[in-house]
Order: structure tokens, then sequence, then C-alpha cells
């Protein structure tokens, strides 16, 4: 155990044994969670930082659709501010830069509640008769009963260090995994020792799942525009402030870029002017001839990108191996707990 690790194992403790409480109180049934009139299909984690969730979501929501479903995303909005409603727009408009994702992929066809209450904001998305959700970082949300627990884990650091919040990255313990319907190992085909963690503490079915990058757009005036980029063999200088940095950088190596630096910012990052200059600055004296950055990344911009190198957005999305045995287990397990309710 590092030093850091050990000075906040105290905290860990405690932290570990409220997580734990909550969760038997509603296991036992001393508090109930509140239900919608709908189907709820619950994506989350067990760690802080990036593991694929928007993605996921986005396929769930997408999915849906295709099938003439009505549907509604259910988040907190994480670091947005409200905003005025736009005429005849069903939730708030925010600034949150996953929100502002989700409704660029999925236009108006999909209806977002955005807020801490999750069951009051369904409610209001329920009331126009919409009856498809899709629980964004919903795993730890207990106040929301949910048809079906979707759990992601990122192969490149699966368990947070094995620790709980705040002397690792868990947000609860391993056996957490036991509530879980569907577990989905993100950034690899196959990871018989993550399996093995998984089985100790789950029976849930394990599927597995890898970024793909679904396009590689210029930018102009902080705008994605329509006109493709190809990274293969180019010198580029990578920047984002999302949960996973390396992730990116993984996948963007896998495009066959050449990444000749990077800059990271923590998640939700709100980029300045000074940030610019220090990107433009590093990436320069790299020998880089282009900045990436991702499609999150895009709404945390501001004016100061507009320098000597081209900007480009890369937009990700996810392959589910197996990805009809997927949505059929999602469908039958939340046919079969409906029917129960």
């Amino acid at each position: 155990m590092k030093f850091t690790e050990a000075i906040l194992w105290p905290a860990s403790l405690l932290y570990g044994a409220a997580a734990s409480l909550k969760a038997r109180a509603y296991r036992a049934g001393w508090r109930k969670p509140r239900s919608l009139n709908g189907i709820v299909v619950s994506v989350g984690n067990l760690t802080v930082g990036g593991t694929g969730k928007t993605p996921l979501v986005l396929w769930i929501a997408q999915k849906w659709l295709d099938e003439g479903e009505k549907v509604g995303i259910l988040t907190r909005g994480y670091r947005g501010k409200a905003v005025a409603p736009a005429q005849n727009h069903t939730g708030d408009l925010t600034t949150s830069d996953e929100v502002r994702l989700l409704k660029q992929r999925l236009g108006d066809y999909v209806s977002v509640g955005i807020g801490a209450n999750r069951f009051e904001k369904g409610q209001q998305l329920a009331s126009q008769d919409i009856d498809h959700f899709v629980l964004d970082d919903g795993f730890q949300h207990l106040q929301l009963a949910r048809n079906v627990d979707i759990v992601l884990i990122d192969a490149l650091n699966p368990f947070g260090g094995g620790h709980l919040l705040p002397a690792g990255r868990l947000r609860e313990p391993l056996s957490a995994l036991g509530r879980a319907d569907l577990v989905v190992i993100n950034r690899t085909s196959n990871s018989p020792a993550i399996e093995t963690v998984i089985r100790r503490n789950s029976q849930a079915a394990i599927f597995y799942a890898q970024p793909k990058i679904e396009s590689i757009r210029s930018m102009l005036d902080n705008q994605i525009t329509d006109r493709s980029f190809d990274l293969k063999g180019v010198k580029a200088f990578a920047f984002c402030g999302i949960g996973n940095p390396q992730g990116f950088l993984a996948t963007l190596r896998d495009s066959g870029a050449a990444i000749v630096g990077h800059r990271f910012f923590p998640d939700h990052h709100r980029y300045t002017g000074r940030d610019a200059a220090r990107i433009y600055s590093e990436a320069a004296a790299c020998g880089a001839s282009v900045l990436v950055c991702t499609e999150k990344d895009l709404y945390n911009l501001n004016a100061s990108f507009r320098g000597n190198l081209p900007l480009v957005c890369v937009t990700i999305s996810l392959g589910i191996q197996r990805e009809d045995e997927f949505w059929h287990q999602i469908n039958s397990i939340a046919k079969q707990r409906k029917q129960k309710t």
C-alpha cells in the first residue's frame, strides 16, 4: 500500500461502511426505491472516472429508437448549469458537456431529464408518454428502481487499485457486483483475470466491448465540420478532460496516429485562454502537425483555440461483442422483472 493510500485508509473504511449500509437498507427493504411506469435500464460502474458509460447509454437509446420506442435519458448532468429552456423542449437545457453530447448525437428523438432527483425527472418525462428510460451513472442511485442493472468495467484499470474512495477509486466494495445483471468489460476482447474477480462476487452474464472511432473531423471556430481528417501517420498532440485519458490515447494509437505529446486535464474541464496557449506551445515543441481532442471536450473549449495548428475532434462509439445476445439479455431481464411488479 502506498503512503497516501495508507493515510487515507481510515476514511476509506468509513466510506465503505456507509456505502454498504445504504445498499443493505435497500436490500432488506428498510428503504424502498421509487418506481417509474416503464422500463428502466441502469448503466453504471464501480469506480470513479471513465469506463464508457456515455457510449453505452447512446447505444441502448438508439436501439430503442430503432424499435420505435419513446425514450428518455435520466442523468445528473454533472457540472452543468441550467439555462432557459427552449419552447416545447422536454426537460432542462444545461451546459453539461455530457448532456450536450447526448443531445447532439440523438437530437430531439430522445428527451433528457436532468437533475439529482432522477425519479422526479422520470415522472416529468412519463407524463409525455415516455416509457423507456436509460438511467445514466445509476448503479449507486438506489433511490430509483430499475429493471436491468448494467455495470461497466474498464480493462485498463478495472478495480481502481482495489481500494475504496478516497484511498482508491472504488465507489463500492467488489461485493456490490452481486447486484449487477450484466457486466461489460470495456477496452479488451478477453480477460480471464478480470472475469475471475467478477465471478467471486457475481453471477451476471459477462460481455466485452471496445471503443471504436466513428469519425475524425476537422473543427472550425470550435464547431465540428463535415470535413473528415485522416490521422494515420500524422504527428498528433492529444489533449482531453475526461475520466480515462489513457483510454483515449490507446484508441488514437489504434487509429494509426503518431502521438508525439499529450496534455491531460481534470474530467469536465472548462478550457481557458491560458490552457489553449499551453497546449499550442507544447504541441509546437513536440513537432505536432495537428491537435486532437474528444467529442466531450468540444463543449468545453473557448475562442482561444484558433492557432496555427489544425484542431480535430474524435467521435467514439462502443462496439459490443455478441451484441445481439447482449440486447436480447437486456430485454429478457427487463420483461421478467416487469412481469413481477
